[in-house]
């Protein structure tokens, strides 16, 4: 009889165990989809805002070019009128690769900081993984200490 009750004081622990295993999963598993979620987020802002810095160099880039090839044209240039509407013109773009100095800094802090904010969420999803492994290898030896 009391190889009986002891039997069954450890089924009801072992239940116990299980079923507090089993509620400590599903919170892990919640907490690692939500992550997964905020991971995906933030590696979409991380992603667009490279994309946009990208153009913008690109822009800057075309602008460059532009200048350089209206400047050569200028000097090859023999009337004076039109030599005053080729600095003009160069002018002109050289104060709109300058306007975009600021916005072009901004997005590289930007892209900086979403790299980082991309960084710890991936850290903080990894850690969810390896608690939800923990478990997993919890519950495996559980399961071959009550046998």
């Amino acid at each position: 009889m009391e190889e009986v009750l002891s039997e069954i004081r450890q089924l009801r622990h072992d239940l116990q165990m299980a079923a507090t295993a089993a509620r400590r999963a599903q919170i892990v598993i919640y907490r690692l989809h939500e992550q997964n979620q905020v991971v995906e987020h933030a590696s979409d802002q991380f992603e667009n805002s490279k994309t946009a810095l990208a153009q913008m160099e690109i822009q800057k880039q075309y602008q460059a070019e532009r200048i350089k090839n209206i400047e050569e044209i200028r000097e090859q240039v023999e009337n004076e009128q039109q030599r005053k509407q080729l600095d003009d013109s160069v002018e002109s773009l050289k104060e709109q690769l300058a306007a975009w100095e600021p916005e072009e800094q901004e997005l590289r802090v930007k892209v900086s900081e979403l790299e980082a904010d991309l960084r710890s969420a991936k850290a903080k999803q990894e850690r969810l993984e390896d608690e939800l492994d923990q478990l997993d290898r919890e519950v495996g030896e559980s399961a071959v200490a009550s046998k």
